[in-house]
C-alpha cells in the first residue's frame, strides 16, 4: 500500500493494542511482568535465556567460540524464550532483564549471581571474564570497543527500522522503507570501507566486534536477513561479503547460529542447549531423518 495521507498526531497519544503487525500482542508502552513464572536453571554456572535472533546468536556464537578455545568454564545452558508468546514478560525474566528483551544471562559462579543484559554488555562481560576475543593493548582494545558500541547504536536502524517496515509492518509504506534503506546502505558502506583495509572489523584479530556485527550485517550481506539482499544490492559491498563468508564458515559460528533457533530448516534448530553433545545428537537425528 502507499503511505497514508494527512495523518495528524493527536494531542495525547493512546495505546492501540492491535498496532504493530505480527508483534502487536507483545508490544506495549509499559514495563514490568505480566505473569508469575520462575526461570529454569540448568547444571552450568552460565544460564542464558534467549532466542535465535541476530541479538541472541551474538552471545551463543561467543560462548561456542570460547568453548572452542578450551575455556571449560564457558559451558552453558541456553533456554528458549519465545517472545511471540510473551515469555520475556515473566516475573523470572524481568528479574534478570527489567527491559524484557533477549538475550539475558545469569552468571551463577558469583555470589550473589550476576545478571547481565543487553547483547553488547554480555559480549564484553564474557570477554573480560575469560580474557578472550578482546585485545589487551590499549589502541586495539579501544578500536574493538568502538565497533562494538557502533553496532549497538546502528542496528536499531537495521532491525527496528528497516526490518520492521520492510518485512513485518502490516502495510508497506514507502517513506519509512526508503528512509531506513538509505541508512542501512550507508552503514554497509561504512563497514565496506573499513573492511577494505583489514581482515576483521577491528583489525587483524577476530574479536567481539565481529561477533556482534556478523549476525546483523554479515547475515544481511549473505542474503539471510529479511529476504532483502536483492533489494539492498548487498553484492556491491564486496569487502563485507568476503568478511561475512569467513565468519560464517567458522564451526563455532555454525553451532552458535543453531542455539535457541525457531526459524529455518529443522536440522538448523537446537531449541535448547545444555551440553556440547546436544549438537551431535541433533546431527544423528538429522541423519536418521528426524526433526
Amino acid at each position: 500500500m502507499t503511505d497514508p495521507a494527512g495523518y495528524t498526531p493527536p494531542k495525547v497519544w493512546t495505546w492501540e493494542r492491535e498496532n504493530g503487525g505480527q508483534f502487536a500482542r507483545i508490544n506495549r508502552p509499559i514495563a514490568g511482568a505480566t505473569h508469575e513464572k520462575v526461570l529454569p536453571v540448568g547444571k552450568h554456572p552460565l544460564q542464558l535465556y534467549s532466542l535465535g535472533t541476530p541479538n541472541g546468536i551474538k552471545v551463543t556464537i561467543m560462548l561456542e567460540e570460547l568453548l572452542a578455545l578450551g575455556h571449560a568454564g564457558a559451558e552453558y545452558d541456553a533456554w528458549l524464550i519465545n517472545i511471540l508468546e510473551g515469555e520475556q514478560f515473566s516475573s523470572g525474566f524481568v528479574e534478570v532483564n527489567p527491559n524484557s528483551k533477549i538475550p539475558a544471562m545469569l552468571d551463577r559462579s558469583t555470589e550473589p549471581p550476576t545478571r547481565v543484559f543487553e547483547s553488547g554488555s554480555i559480549l564484553l562481560y564474557l570477554a573480560e571474564k575469560f580474557g578472550a576475543f578482546l585485545p589487551t593493548e590499549h589502541h586495539k582494545r579501544t578500536e574493538a570497543l568502538n565497533w562494538l558500541f557502533w553496532h549497538m547504536g546502528a542496528t536499531a536502524d537495521l532491525g527496528g527500522g528497516f526490518g520492521h517496515f520492510y518485512a513485518y509492518a502490516p502495510e508497506k509504506w514507502q517513506y519509512p522503507i526508503d528512509r531506513y534503506a538509505m541508512e542501512v546502505k550507508r552503514q554497509l558502506d561504512v563497514l565496506d570501507r573499513n573492511l577494505a583495509e583489514r581482515e576483521f572489523i577491528a583489525g587483524d584479530e577476530y574479536t567481539i566486534a565481529d561477533m556482534g556485527i556478523y549476525p546483523w550485517y554479515g547475515e544481511l550481506a549473505l542474503g539471510q536477513l529479511y529476504d532483502a539482499g536483492e533489494f539492498l544490492s548487498v553484492h556491491e559491498y564486496r569487502n563485507v561479503v568476503r568478511w561475512a563468508e569467513s565468519i560464517h564458515a567458522r564451526e563455532a559460528v555454525r553451532r552458535g547460529r543453531m542455539v535457541n533457533r525457531m526459524r529455518g530448516e529443522p536440522s538448523e534448530q537446537l531449541r535448547e542447549r545444555h551440553d556440547a553433545s546436544d549438537f551431535e545428537l541433533r546431527t544423528e537425528d538429522k541423519l536418521q531423518g528426524g526433526e
